[in-house]
Order: structure tokens, then C-alpha cells, then sequence
């Protein structure tokens, strides 16, 4: 799922008040759970890969396709991104689309809550990130493509300015909380986890999926 486009909607015809959340694969999990928690059978629900975060330049040329394909075939085109690193680059491709996209810089920052998260910055700067995506997926997302499972020894160059690991965590999983703790271990740094749910993200869907049953 990761390094495939996926649909649960199969891209069908429009129907009245459709939307199609145009997503990155690393949230699907939780988008789906909000739909099923919600009952938001009118959105539809498209990623992205994942792996497209290893290289931020891609993520605007991939959000274009994919609303391109979908235009006229929904009332609503959604993107399911930060920045995500793109340095605004995404905002001005979704302007000039015109659609909306999620706030924020990133989805640690969202799923605290953009404004806890900037209220944070000035004394959590030697902080690592961890969601439960990134949790699980921890090898190929962190340690593989930094070369840690080949070099080992450049762990203290990339994560010796880094004091500990925060696990922002969307649920409350003993086992995702141990996983998460020892992947602090493996990076030499302490380890505080914090249960934030789905903080932002679940605040944008709803108006999303608000606005379109309304209308």
C-alpha cells in the first residue's frame, strides 16, 4: 500500500456532494478510520505513495496528475497534504488548481494541533518526530534510506544534535508505544510519547465533509 496508488473509490462517476480526498498513503489508516467513525460515505478517498515524502519535489507534480484525472469527475477535489517540505510550492500548485489542501507544515504539526505544535517550537527543537505510521514503518522510512542498516556508525552524525524522540501518537497501542520506544533506543536518544489522536486532520475533515453534506 505504500508505494501504490490506492482508491477506495475507484474513481467513479460524480455524484451529488462527492468529494475526493486526494491523500498521502502514510495517512490512510487514519482517514479511513475517521470515515468509518463518521459515516462519510460521500468522501472517496485516493493516496498517494508514501515513499513520495523521501523526495518533497515529487509530491506537487503527483498531487497535479492526480487532480487533473479526477477534475469534473467530483463536486469537491481535497488534498490531504501539508507542506510536507515543499516549501509553499504545494500551496501555489493547489491555488492555482483550486483546491484546498490541510494546514500546516507538516502532519506531526497537524496531529498535535498546529497552533500546540508552534507554541512548542522555541523550546523542542532537538526533538525527533515519530507518528504511528512512521512507527511501523520505521526501517523503511528511517533507518534504511539514511543508511543506518549498512553504516550504523553515521547514527551520532545525522542524531547527535537530537535530545529525544517524540512519539505523537494517533492511538493508544502498548505495542506501537514499545516499537516507538526502542526505536528511540536504536537512536540513542530519550523518549516521550504523547497521545494527540487525530488532532487537525479530524477538525479539516469535518468541515470537509461538513460543507459538502450541507450543500
Amino acid at each position: 500500500m505504500d508505494d501504490l496508488s490506492l482508491s477506495d473509490s475507484g474513481l467513479a462517476p460524480a455524484r451529488e456532494g462527492s468529494v475526493l480526498l486526494i491523500a498521502c498513503g502514510a495517512l490512510a489508516h487514519e482517514i479511513l478510520a475517521l470515515k468509518a467513525t463518521n459515516g462519510w460515505s460521500h468522501l472517496d478517498l485516493q493516496c498517494l505513495p508514501a515513499k513520495l515524502h523521501l523526495w518533497p519535489d515529487r509530491i506537487i507534480p503527483a498531487v497535479e496528475a492526480a487532480v487533473e484525472k479526477a477534475r469534473g469527475q467530483y463536486e469537491t477535489i481535497f488534498v490531504v497534504y501539508a507542506d510536507c517540505g515543499t516549501g509553499g510550492l504545494l500551496k501555489a500548485a493547489c491555488d492555482r488548481l483550486g483546491v484546498e489542501m490541510v494546514e500546516g507544515p507538516h502532519c506531526y504539526a497537524f496531529f498535535e494541533g498546529n497552533a500546540a505544535f508552534a507554541a512548542r517550537a522555541e523550546t523542542e527543537f532537538d526533538a525527533f518526530y515519530l507518528t504511528d505510521f512512521l512507527v511501523r514503518q520505521f526501517d523503511a522510512f528511517v533507518w534504511k534510506p539514511m543508511g543506518l542498516d549498512r553504516h550504523p556508525e553515521l547514527r551520532d552524525m545525522y542524531f547527535g544534535n537530537y535530545r529525544k524522540l517524540v512519539y505523537l501518537a494517533q492511538l493508544d497501542d502498548p505495542a506501537l508505544d514499545a516499537k516507538a520506544a526502542d526505536c528511540a533506543r536504536r537512536l540513542g536518544l530519550d523518549y516521550e510519547r504523547r497521545l494527540t489522536g487525530y488532532g487537525d486532520l479530524s477538525t479539516t475533515l469535518e468541515r470537509v465533509a461538513g460543507e459538502r453534506a450541507a450543500g
